[in-house]
């Protein structure tokens, strides 16, 4: 008779040893009477109202969206954010506010939360590595958050820092690093005030995880992925054009504007198409022809009237 094996568990019902460790305050949180969103590790309820800005499509899975990720700063495979990101903690959590502004400030996200409008816009997201997705964002405005500072006539530029915090992200550990950290990126500020541009500080109506850029980061959706930075601890206003991390680690493949542009391809691969994620076939994704600004030239294209698209890539 052959030996009895214990089924496996699969890797969704296994508790997350962050969570796990926490179990006793998690048992007096439940006791007491509060909610168990109050860990700052736990997804919890967003409070937020619709908006216009939304588009016709069919909304990619909150499970791809949530597993299916880029964030070096957790590790190389698109599984690695969620499956090593449960010991990060983004609460609390404050961003440094600087620059060329009148009221230079020290944000408080828990205070965001409650003194901003927060807003859900369904936007298109296309990654540079020829992937898209639909996701419902929960936000504030990021001109908001300008205007609120006051910028000087000088600041031309915003210039964006990720968190660095090595003994909680495995990405950032270790002799050989992927990137330099922290993370950088920047947005020309007509492209910062514009009205598409979004923090975002959830998804799906909750809390935003851990491993799509919790607490907050920047949603710009007419633009590559990768300049949408996660975990955003600094914001500076800036009189020259800041670096970014992909142009300053490959210059010839990344660059600074990033726009969706299915007429400008990679150097590796074709921009003229892509795949959505969660749709298709058992083996495959459906492909689509990709969209210039990602389906949003109608808002966006008079802000480049004039440049070559080409060159400044």
């Amino acid at each position: 008779m052959a030996a009895y094996r214990v089924p496996p568990i699969p890797g969704s019902e296994i508790t997350p040893k962050s969570v796990y460790l926490r179990r006793r305050e998690l048992m007096g949180l439940a006791a007491g009477g509060l909610a168990l969103t109050a860990s700052p590790s736990l997804a919890a309820p967003l409070t937020s109202k619709p908006s216009a800005y939304t588009v016709d499509e069919k909304l990619t899975p909150k499970d791809s969206v949530t597993s299916y990720n880029n964030f070096y700063e957790f590790g190389l495979d698109k599984d690695s954010p969620k499956a090593l990101s449960g010991d990060f903690k983004p609460l609390p959590w404050t961003i440094k506010v600087d620059g060329l502004v009148s009221k230079p400030q020290t944000l408080d996200v828990e205070a965001m939360l409650k003194d901003y409008t927060i807003e859900e816009r369904v936007y298109r997201m296309r990654c540079v590595e020829a992937w898209s997705m639909v996701i419902p964002w929960n936000g504030i405005p990021l001109a908001a958050v300008i205007d609120k500072v006051e910028p000087l006539g000088s600041a031309k530029y915003v210039a964006f820092e990720t968190v660095v915090r090595p003994e909680e992200m495995p990405g950032q550990n270790g002799y050989f690093q992927s990137l330099e950290w922290p993370y950088i990126e920047g947005l020309r500020m007509d492209e910062a005030r514009h009205p598409l541009t979004l923090l975002a500080v959830g998804l799906y109506g909750e809390t935003l995880p851990n491993q799509n850029g919790a607490p907050i980061r920047l949603v710009v959706p007419w633009k590559y992925g990768f300049k949408g930075i996660k975990s955003i601890v600094r914001i500076s206003f800036v009189e020259e054009q800041p670096k970014n991390t992909w142009a300053l680690t490959a210059p010839s493949e990344y660059g600074f504007y990033a726009n969706v542009n299915p007429e400008v391809d990679h150097p590796r691969w074709s921009q003229a198409s892509e795949r959505r994620i969660g749709e298709g076939g058992f083996f495959s994704e459906a492909r689509r022809p990709t969209l210039p600004f990602n389906g949003y030239a109608d808002q966006v294209a008079s802000l480049y009237a004039g440049m070559d698209l080409k060159v400044n890539f």
